[in-house]
């Protein structure tokens, strides 16, 4: 039997010589993880993030796309496995493209090692320092032209964080 011929040629496919600049240009486009991590919450939704939370967004070695791996403990595994395609979705909806391709699911026990402990609910939000008196004053001064009720509300935040702002 004759050897194979290659049929390519001396040609090498563009997906395996572009891969490394696909993956610079998805960085530098704002695919970063920290985003993922972050906003994971407003991303996945409060119930999907009390039982999860996202742990490494990796690059496969010849394919486009990236892998998002996500830690849950043992008995939540099954339902976050059921709901993967549904969680891609909602990550890629976020970068308006199919940045993830794949989600991986690892699971931890829900004590044990530091790294394993398994606390998925986001630290509860530290007061806000009261806002300055003057502040207040002036900013329901500049929205007191709004009829709207939602306009003026709107319009006395805006006016105070730049006046805060400046303060500082």
């Amino acid at each position: 039997m004759a050897p194979r011929r290659s049929t390519t040629r001396g040609f090498a496919r563009t997906a395996s010589v572009l891969n490394e600049q696909i993956r610079r240009a998805g960085e530098s486009r704002g695919f970063a993880v920290s985003r993922v991590l972050t906003h994971w919450a407003e991303i996945v939704g409060d119930d999907i993030a009390a039982i999860a939370r996202p742990v490494k967004v990796g690059y496969g070695r010849g394919g486009f796309g990236a892998t998002l791996t996500v830690l849950t403990t043992g008995p939540k595994a099954p339902m976050l496995e059921m709901q993967k395609d549904r969680l891609r979705d909602k990550v890629n909806a976020v970068y308006g493209y199919n940045a993830i391709s794949r989600v991986r699911i690892t699971q931890t026990a829900p004590l044990g090692f530091a790294e394993g402990q398994a606390e998925f609910a986001p630290a509860p939000r530290a007061a806000e320092p009261r806002p300055d008196p003057e502040v207040v004053a002036e900013a329901s001064r500049v929205a007191d032209g709004a009829q709207d009720t939602e306009l003026r509300a709107a319009l006395e935040r805006l006016a105070r964080n730049v006046l805060s702002s400046q303060k500082r």
